[in-house]
């Protein structure tokens, strides 16, 4: 609790130049890459916002200039193996990712000079496999497999990282500079576009646990426990039942969202669980449909992940009553994952057209 308060302080203070933190420097020149991290807008959703007599208010980290929310734990992360001396010039940064933090890594690598290399499940999009070696980052598909198997693509990283002479794991799932990262920006970032915390809750998914643990912990702490933490959790993850029951067992099986979802609880995640007021699992179904939604209702092109988060976001402000505001993160955009959640032979395979509108189907599936 300590550390966290001093974090919750330091979140308030302005930080060396080129690393924005809440809305300093909006709207000013930036330093590079990394100063251009952080300070997305927080879009107001019409239509589910009409629909359900709350606020639905969702943080466009899409707009952060690699593209995802991840641009923000990568960053910190680098910097976390800075000061501690973990890393020098000419150095190679090493990580297991599903996709969008080594796409963040790749991005701020290529900004300080460092080489990159990335192990990632072989599950993972094409999309972003090609995004990444295109960025410049040495990227080595694994079998997907449990994190309690030695081959599990985290392990592997963290062994070749050892190998190396200047290198680092960053371990974005256990280094809690990812978390840090949230408390320092993303949160204040909420509370001041919420014109000084005027927010009843903020809810997403999680993964690493960074977002979800940082956030919650800065607008529990700012709000003095007012504003309540939700989890969004997709099928085949323990977490909605942890925090509902207080029993890790999954519910449902995989799901077609990338990055989400947890079989354990993370070093990120731990010291922020308690304070969750509760969970929502969400389907594929309800994310799938959401996505199409989405950019039909909101011209919004986002990823079954940012989907999943703002149908829980609505489905909480139903849960909590009219008048509400709830905050999610849209998390990335669907650029990477347009080969499959735009490919009827795709969503047939997962059995999920049927979940979307028919019109939506005709306008909008455009790949076989």
């Amino acid at each position: 609790m300590r550390a966290a308060s001093s974090l919750l302080r330091t979140a308030l203070r302005p930080v060396s130049r080129g690393y924005a933190t809440s809305t300093l420097g909006f709207g000013r020149e930036v330093e590079g890459f990394v100063g251009a991290v952080g300070n997305t807008p927080l879009i107001r959703l019409n239509k589910l916002s009409e629909e359900t007599g709350c606020n639905i208010l969702a943080k466009a980290e899409f707009m952060s200039p690699g593209g995802s929310i991840k641009d923000r734990a990568a960053l910190y992360l680098v910097k976390d193996a800075e000061e501690k001396g973990q890393i020098r010039p000419g150095g190679t940064v090493v990580e297991g990712t599903a996709g969008n933090t080594g796409i963040g890594l790749a991005h701020v690598c290529r900004s300080k000079g460092y080489k990159c290399v990335i192990y990632m499940p072989d599950t993972q999009s094409q999309e972003k496999i090609d995004l990444l070696r295109m960025l410049g980052a040495d990227v080595r598909p694994v079998p997907a497999v449990a994190f309690d198997n030695p081959q599990n693509y985290n392990h592997q990283a963290a062994r070749y990282a050892a190998s190396l002479e200047n290198a680092v794991w960053t371990n974005q799932f256990d280094n809690q500079a990812n978390r840090n990262a949230h408390i320092l920006t993303t949160g204040p970032e909420i509370w001041e576009q919420t014109d000084g915390g005027k927010l009843d809750a903020f809810i997403c998914a999680t993964g690493t646990g960074g977002t979800l643990a940082g956030v919650t912990r800065y607008l529990t702490e700012k709000s003095d426990g007012r504003v309540q933490g939700w989890l969004a959790d997709p099928p085949g993850s323990v977490l909605f039942n942890l925090v509902e029951t207080g029993k890790a067992a999954r519910e449902g099986n995989g799901s077609i969202t990338e990055g989400i979802g947890q079989g354990r609880v993370t070093n990120n995640l731990a010291p922020d669980l308690s304070l969750l007021t509760g969970a929502l699992h969400v389907p594929d179904s309800k994310s799938i449909e959401m996505v199409y939604r989405l950019l039909d209702e909101e011209g919004l092109y986002v990823g079954a992940s940012s989907a999943l988060n703002v149908w829980a976001a609505a489905e909480l402000g139903r849960k909590l009553g009219k008048g509400k505001t709830i905050v999610t993160i849209l998390c990335d955009g669907a650029y990477r994952y347009q080969a499959r959640l735009f490919s009827r032979v795709w969503l047939e395979s997962k059995g999920l057209v049927q979940y979307i509108p028919e019109r939506l189907q005709k306008q909008y599936i455009v790949l076989p």
